[in-house]
């Protein structure tokens, strides 16, 4: 159980060539699904940048009611992941049910302009994250299929540094709107929806349909193998039918990453905790609020390639593993340190190089584990083990800030991720074969 599969090994007895080491070029299929994140992304992180903000102080929910939104903006997708991952697979047309999710997404912006209510905004967000969950697991399946299994890190690091790209511009947007606007935050909400319609049409347009003809599994390991072949029908075009996804558990290797991505999950206080409680700790004002995730985006730009790379030597257990004890350096700052000019800057950073180091890391160790025909679902099974989990972190989060402060919920959530560090080291340690 590791992530460290660099080169899985072609199955013996078979009469398939191994593949000659691949170029250090992407795929152009990268490029163009990179720029339509890139564009979601802005069109996202303009709401996500205020939002925050906009619900606490414009609309006066308190921690616990704002977890509970939190929550659904970050977990409903989970629930949806499975279903876009399955039917990506089922229908053999990845880029169809990453556009259905790409629309719907952008269908909710202009709506939030007529929601007030914890109600209509918890069903408008609740409709935005269905559209991330149909969309995630497809786009990555098509980023997976595309690159040889040695360069997936490198592959999803230049994604995520696209998609990065567009979450740095998103709340530098939101920020100038914000300054510009007299109803700012009714600005942003629409400025926000005619990106994301300029990013389904890019996704449309540009990004290549069907894929004809299985690839072949050349990154699968023995074990996956074998699973694979059982759930795989005969001639290899019947519809993908729910038994076959879910006989993907029965892989050890799967197995793993879905219940280690679960467990860290259950620690991982939301990006829009972090913001709210740095603001709280180094005094930040108001109107420089939309900035904070900025920093966060900067750091994870500049570092996406190269840590996805450096995964891809070094093994991509190690890279997942140090990105979580960054994250918790990070919490033990906003408990303790002083605040000064710098608290901001480093808490960004640790958060920054967390995601750098987790974010694409994950899905590309499932290229190892997970057959050609069933990569998406395989994806949203994971995706979906760590999505509820981060539900479950924001309403646990908002209720002990609540109930007893920012400060011991905080504590709380470091030491439960030291404890899951622990955990999941052990879980995803290398096989012996792998040193």
């Amino acid at each position: 159980m590791y992530l460290t599969d660099r080169s899985a090994p072609v199955k013996a007895g078979t009469d398939q060539p191994r593949r000659r080491g691949p170029g250090r070029t992407v795929a152009p299929v990268v490029l163009v699904l990179g720029t339509v994140s890139l564009i979601t992304d802005i069109s996202s992180e303009m709401v996500t940048a205020v939002l925050p903000l906009y619900l606490v102080t414009t609309l006066g929910f308190s921690p616990l009611g704002f977890g509970t939104l939190d929550g659904v903006y970050n977990g409903v997708s989970a629930l949806v992941q499975l279903t876009g991952g399955h039917l990506a697979d089922r229908v053999r047309n990845h880029k169809l049910m990453a556009g259905l999710g790409y629309g719907l997404s952008a269908l909710c912006k202009p709506l939030l302009l007529l929601a007030g209510s914890i109600g209509a905004l918890g069903t408008v967000l609740a409709l935005d994250r269905t559209g991330k969950g149909l969309r995630t697991a497809p786009r990555d399946a098509m980023i997976s299929l595309s690159t040889p299994a040695a360069r997936q890190g490198r592959a999803f690091g230049v994604h995520r540094a696209m998609d990065t790209t567009g979450a740095m511009l998103g709340p530098l947007a939101a920020f100038l709107i914000l300054r510009a606007a007299v109803d700012g935050y009714d600005a942003v909400f629409g400025v926000s929806a005619c990106v994301a319609a300029v990013g389904v049409l890019v996704l449309v347009l540009f990004v290549p349909g069907r894929r004809h003809g299985p690839k072949t599994d050349e990154a699968v390991g023995d074990a996956a193998a074998d699973a694979a072949d059982e759930a795989v029908v005969a001639d290899g075009r019947q519809p993908v039918r729910v038994r076959e996804a879910l006989a993907l558990l029965r892989l050890p290797q799967l197995r793993a990453l879905a219940g280690c991505a679960a467990l860290l999950g259950l620690t991982t206080v939301s990006d829009a905790f972090v913001y709210l409680l740095l603001q709280r700790r180094a005094g930040i004002g108001e109107e420089w609020f939309p900035l904070l995730p900025l920093g966060t985006a900067a750091v994870f730009l500049l570092l996406a390639v190269p840590v996805g790379a450096l995964a891809d030597r070094v093994g991509r257990r190690t890279v997942f593993l140090t990105g979580h004890a960054v994250l918790l350096t990070g919490y033990a700052l906003l408990l303790w340190a002083p605040a000064t000019p710098a608290l901001p800057v480093a808490v960004l950073a640790l958060h920054g190089t967390f995601y750098a180091a987790t974010d694409g890391v994950l899905p590309a160790a499932l290229a190892a584990v997970v057959p050609d025909r069933l990569r998406a679902s395989g994806l949203a099974l994971v995706g979906t083990s760590q999505a509820l989990a981060r539900f479950c972190c924001s309403l646990a989060f908002g209720a002990a800030w609540t109930v007893w402060g920012d400060g011991p919920a905080l504590a709380g959530s470091a030491i439960g991720l030291l404890c899951c560090a622990g955990v999941a080291s052990i879980v995803l340690r290398p096989a012996e074969s792998s040193r």
